[in-house]
Parts: C-alpha cells; sequence; structure tokens
C-alpha cells in the first residue's frame, strides 16, 4: 500500500497528514506561502519541521497550498516538494482545489474557504469551472480573518467601538496605535497580523457592533463571490476555514435570507481530504 502524505496550507498553517497502512498522522508546520516565502526558504522550514516528524519513505505527495493559483508558484512548490520527497508522485494544486474535494468529494457544489483569506468557487464534482476573483487582503478577501480583523482595527483605531468595548480591546490586546501601525505597514505578513484580531469577535459575540461587524463581512462575501454564481440558486453551499466554522450560525441566518442551500461547514479540510485521497 502507497505512503502518502497530504498538505493543506495557509498563509499562518500548514497541516500535514501522513497516511500508512491505514493509519494516519497529523503534523503541522509553519503556513506557507510561495509569495511570501522563497523556495530556499520552504525548504529549510519543511527540513526543520516536518522531515524530522516523518519517518517514512513517501510514495505520493497531495500538496493543497495558498498562493498556487499561478503557474509560477506550482512550480516552485513542486520543485521543492520534488527536493525532498525525490521518487515520490507530487501533485501541488491551489488551496481552492483541496477545499472542493473536501466539501464535494465527486458532487457538484459551491465551495468556499473563509480561514486568513477568502476563495469560492463553482466545482462540477472532478474539476474547478468557475472561480470569482481572489484578489488579495489588500483589495479583496471579504469575509476572512485578515477582512474583519481589519475592520477590528479600524473601530479601534478611528473611536467607533463604545467604552466598554474598548476597555475589552485594550485589556485583550495591550498594543497601541503605533504599534498597530507599524505591524501593518511595516512588518512581514501584515494579513496574519491583521487575522489575528478577529478572535476579539469571536469572544465578544452578543455585543450588536460585534455582531455588525461579522455579518457585514460576511456579507460582503456573499453579495461579491456567491451572487456571481449562477449555480448558487440550484447547488448546496459549502464552506470550510476557521472563520466559516466559528461564525457559522451567521452563515446559516445568511444563506435562509439569501434562499440558499448551506451544505457541510468543516474547520479543516484535511478529513475531507483523506477520505478523498484514500
Amino acid at each position: 500500500m502507497a505512503v502518502k502524505l497530504i498538505a493543506d496550507s495557509g498563509s499562518t498553517k500548514c497541516e500535514w497528514c501522513l497516511l500508512s497502512g491505514g493509519k494516519k498522522k497529523l503534523i503541522s508546520t509553519q503556513g506557507i506561502s510561495p509569495y511570501f516565502l522563497s523556495a530556499d526558504q520552504i525548504v529549510a522550514l519543511l527540513q526543520k519541521e516536518l522531515l524530522p516528524k516523518l519517518k517514512a519513505e513517501i510514495d505520493e505527495v497531495y500538496y493543497y497550498g495558498t498562493g498556487l493559483g499561478s503557474a509560477e508558484n506550482v512550480a516552485i512548490l513542486k520543485k521543492v516538494l520534488r527536493k525532498l520527497f525525490p521518487g515520490a508522485k507530487v501533485e501541488a494544486t491551489h488551496d481552492l482545489m483541496g477545499a472542493a474535494r473536501a466539501l464535494c468529494g465527486d458532487d457538484k457544489g459551491i465551495a468556499c474557504i473563509l480561514g486568513t483569506g477568502s476563495n469560492s468557487c463553482f466545482y462540477n464534482g472532478k474539476k474547478i469551472v468557475k472561480n470569482s476573483p481572489g484578489l488579495g487582503y489588500v483589495l479583496g478577501d471579504e469575509g476572512s480573518g485578515t477582512y474583519l480583523g481589519k475592520k477590528v482595527i479600524q473601530y479601534y483605531l478611528y473611536n467607533t467601538f463604545d467604552e466598554d468595548l474598548k476597555a475589552r480591546f485594550d485589556a485583550r490586546f495591550t498594543t497601541t496605535p503605533a504599534e498597530i501601525l507599524e505591524n501593518v505597514y511595516k512588518k512581514p505578513l501584515p494579513n496574519r497580523y491583521l487575522a489575528a484580531f478577529t478572535i476579539f469577535l469571536a469572544e465578544n459575540r452578543g455585543h450588536y457592533m460585534v455582531e455588525n461587524i461579522i455579518e457585514d463581512g460576511l456579507n460582503d462575501f456573499f453579495f461579491n463571490h456567491l451572487y456571481k454564481y449562477r449555480e448558487s440558486w440550484s447547488l448546496p453551499i459549502h464552506f470550510t476555514g476557521s472563520v466559516a466554522y466559528g461564525f457559522r450560525d451567521v452563515l446559516k441566518e445568511l444563506c435562509q435570507t439569501y434562499e440558499l442551500e448551506l451544505g457541510k461547514v468543516l474547520q479543516k479540510p484535511m478529513d475531507g481530504l483523506v477520505s478523498y485521497h484514500k
């Protein structure tokens, strides 16, 4: 039986699953985005965080990752994986295909990612047929952790929060406006930094400002992306990602409001991917 290694990588963290003889072993490493890390940096990261935990000869590697919408980035990842796993069959494709396979299997459906970033597609059971353009965290990523975290920061810096929420924010993050702006504009990986503020929304549910930020952010995703697929009105809409799972009650309400069918909501695609590749 072939020993398989499956990867599901966002820009914050990467989850690996080693499938060997019917058993599975989960391993976590830092997230990998070829937009932020060079090939050498990715190799070094995996040599340090992944290889020592494998202790097995790998026959097949299936890598699903953020930033693999471009052929150039796919080539970088394949080169890295072939260097680390010589002789293995290597497939590298974007995280949206991973989400589609995990959520839909061999059926038709709309597959959505709401994690640090956001994305969506119409999947026909074999391949992605339509994809609403992902513009990244500066121009797009509606409904994502980065998008919602940005709103939290805006409310805080513009003094929109009431006294109660402002006090809760100060107690939770102990930061300053100058420090926030430096992290966003001068330090690496600002998308991760912004997404980290989404926890504030999860911890303060029930406050009308918090509920407004969540509902508006997810509604922007529905309006800018799901509305663009004709298939949204006839097929189930599935979601995966930490934001989708954390705010699944809001997704359910929005689907009911727009008369759409809510399908699966998975915290992580890995369970679905293991079933798919078995």
